[in-house]
């Protein structure tokens, strides 16, 4: 059967509320303007959290607008910039599935359909308002024949639609929810990139930090192979919360605690360690799938880099004890994983990379022992692969090689690559 994926566009597509946008365009240099701001925002929240019908909120907004059609095309260039992350880097998706998205909206086709063009949205595939305007160029009200203009709009388009097969809603607000409560779509995943309605998430399906998720989950192909909120990054000790925000803002999974608590040793991905902090051995033997610590301090006495090393985590310190007050180092973490680079790392090889666009990031530690760069190049060639760039840096200890192709490829190879004898870890970065 037919899946269809219907995305709403305001705190979803994109970071932000459209008409609040919209209004700071307007209303620039107005003496009321934050008055005015503070008022649309309220009337998005009320119908957004099910406080306020959808008419009443739109019908109160449209008019503190005083918006023009010079005003709209200013409020695309802003909208365009705003895209929510998660769907910029998954463009491909849209490219390859555009017969099944669905833009389904509350807002307003003048600004919606110029922005999700970029990503190859159908015009006909969106649903949304239209404003109305007079001969000035003045928005003077909406097209109120509209069923996206009524209360539980959504829910009385898809029953005109009548669609057949899967349907998936995916969305911040009540409205999107309203979709699943009346049993048209089969599932329903509430948008937490941007904003987290709790009336709206614990009736989700599925929660979603990000679109990444919802095609990991769905098993659809993606810009990178593992959403980063399913990697778990603890925080540990005296963290600055600068250095924290660094890395929610990079979409990880993250939990600030005083010690490394038995239950996360087995999924722990990332750790940053406040200066003091000491990590047993025992432990950290058992984090298989930590691939890197920051220390925010001088590492030397207080970790096993040795095995650190053995293990394929790499470290990153502090040993000024100051460096840009302990920001660097997250950066430095959440560019490693971003992108594998290992620059100014403590126990790796160092590798500064830049992002490959169209193609894929093959990631392989181990020992030091000749011949595994030969078996890497061999797997590629037995299964047809064309190699764009490759990098190898090696210490005493290990080899660290970083493998960008441009074909796509079957699991077959990933499971050769791992076989490889004397790996470490192999990691599909995206």
């Amino acid at each position: 059967m037919k899946n269809r994926y219907i995305i709403d566009f305001d705190s979803t597509f994109t970071q932000v509320e459209a008409l609040d946008e919209l209004v700071k365009i307007s209303l620039k240099g107005h003496p009321d303007k934050d008055l005015v701001l503070k008022q649309i925002e309220d009337y998005t929240n009320a119908a957004m959290e099910g406080r306020m019908s959808f008419t009443d909120s739109l019908r109160e907004r449209v008019k503190l607008l005083g918006a023009t059609d010079d005003h709209l095309h200013k409020l695309v260039k802003v909208l365009k910039k705003k895209v929510s992350s998660s769907f910029s880097r998954n463009r491909k998706f849209f490219e390859k599935h555009a017969d099944e998205v669905f833009i389904v909206s509350g807002g307003f086709k003048e600004f919606i359909t110029p922005v999700v063009s970029d990503y190859r949205i159908k015009p006909e595939n969106i649903y949304a308002n239209t404003f109305e305007f007079n001969e000035e160029g003045t928005i003077v009200g909406y097209d109120t024949t509209n069923p996206l203009s009524q209360e539980g709009g959504k829910v009385k388009l898809l029953k005109q639609l009548n669609w057949e097969g899967n349907l998936y809603g995916i969305g911040d607000g009540y409205s999107d929810f309203q979709l699943k409560e009346s049993g048209l779509i089969k599932k329903f995943f509430a948008y937490t990139e941007n904003i987290a309605r709790s009336s709206v998430v614990k009736n989700a399906d599925h929660v979603l930090p990000s679109f990444d998720e919802f095609l990991y989950v769905n098993n659809l192909p993606m810009a990178i192979s593992y959403p980063k909120n399913r990697i778990l990054c603890l925080c540990i000790g005296d963290i600055p919360e600068e250095a924290i925000a660094i890395l929610k803002k990079d979409g990880f999974s993250i939990r600030h605690k005083s010690s490394f608590e038995e239950k996360y040793v087995a999924d722990v991905g990332m750790m940053l360690l406040g200066n003091g902090e000491i990590i047993k051995i025992e432990k950290l033997k058992r984090a298989t799938t930590l691939k890197t610590i920051g220390y925010l301090g001088n590492a030397k006495e207080k970790l096993d880099m040795e095995l650190c090393t053995k293990m394929g985590i790499v470290v990153f310190d502090d040993r000024k004890n100051n460096t840009n007050n302990g920001l660097f180092i997250p950066k430095r973490m959440a560019d490693f994983i971003n992108s594998g680079a290992s620059y100014l790392s403590c126990n790796f090889p160092n590798i500064q990379l830049t992002l490959q666009k169209n193609a894929h990031r093959l990631i392989h530690i181990h020992h030091n022992v000749p011949g595994i760069m030969a078996q890497i190049n061999s797997v590629m060639a037995d299964h047809g692969i064309n190699i764009l760039a490759q990098y190898l840096k090696t210490n005493e200890q290990i080899g660290y090689v970083i493998t960008d192709v441009n074909a796509e490829y079957d699991k077959k190879v990933i499971k050769a690559l791992k076989k490889i004898e004397h790996t470490i870890k192999f990691r599909l970065l995206y």
